[in-house]
């Protein structure tokens, strides 16, 4: 997987969102580089890493601990947002002698509606060999009912050049696997589920519905150390909303969990 890696100390592992890529969160690395060795990744279909056919959690979770080794990463501290949070957990709970700790944001261990139709039929809908320049796409993504902040965010996935505009995430690869992006594969109701008992932070934005009271029981059972926090005045993009606080707390954290 294609990745950045700055700063010294224990290492922590970064991994974005669904239609996102490594910049999303550069704002947090910046901030936990003097004290850890930061390693921001491109998950699969997105950025610069590969085009995947097949993209789900386990598969996920093995190209992390590939990176690590590649990395030569005994251990990581690993931070996921979103669906990277997803990556993250499946990460822990398939190698828990590999996970420092874990830090989930706004998402929980379960599988989920779909509620990405809207952005698939958005972004398909523009055409791109006639696309004369991001406002152009913008105003399609607008037409199409996705609010500004969303339109701005997917058109960061926008690349043009001397041919043209071109998308660096593969969008057919991520409609295709989506189903696998909102299941999840660690069923608790069944013999045998897998658990990660090392410490475990959730941080959900207090206005969002991604992790709610209903999903308490799934977080528990999955991750016997957990901790959570609520960072009041965000929705599912808490860490660009408010990332003085919720840097704040992902710092407090990694500090009293680093490895001695």
């Amino acid at each position: 997987m294609h990745h950045i890696s700055s700063g010294q100390g224990s290492a922590v592992i970064l991994i974005h969102g669904l239609f996102g890529n490594l910049d999303n969160l550069k704002g947090l690395s910046k901030s936990l580089e003097e004290t850890h060795q930061v390693v921001r990744i491109d998950v699969p279909n997105h950025g610069l890493s590969p085009h995947w056919q097949k993209m789900d959690y386990p598969l996920l979770a093995q190209a992390v601990i590939e990176l690590m080794d590649n990395l030569q990463l005994e251990r990581a501290h690993i931070l996921g947002h979103s669906m990277g949070g997803k990556i993250a957990m499946a990460t822990a709970l398939a190698n828990p002698d590999r996970v420092t700790s874990l830090i989930a944001a706004d998402i929980a261990p379960v599988s989920y509606q779909q509620r990405h139709d809207n952005v698939f039929a958005g972004l398909e809908n523009i055409n791109l060999a006639s696309l004369n320049s991001r406002s152009d796409a913008l105003k399609q993504l607008l037409a199409a009912g996705l609010d500004e902040g969303t339109a701005q965010f997917l058109l960061k996935n926008l690349s043009r050049t001397d041919q043209g505009f071109s998308w660096k995430m593969n969008l057919a690869g991520l409609k295709s696997c989506y189903k696998d992006l909102i299941a999840w594969h660690n069923d608790i109701e069944t013999q045998g589920f897998l658990q990660y008992k090392k410490p475990t932070l959730f941080i959900r934005g207090g206005d969002s519905d991604y992790v709610t009271a209903e999903h308490r029981q799934a977080i528990i059972s999955q991750f016997p150390r957990v901790q959570a926090k609520t960072i009041e005045g965000t929705g599912h993009w808490l860490h660009a909303q408010k990332p003085a606080m919720f840097n704040r707390i992902v710092a407090d954290f990694l500090n009293k969990h680093d490895s001695k």
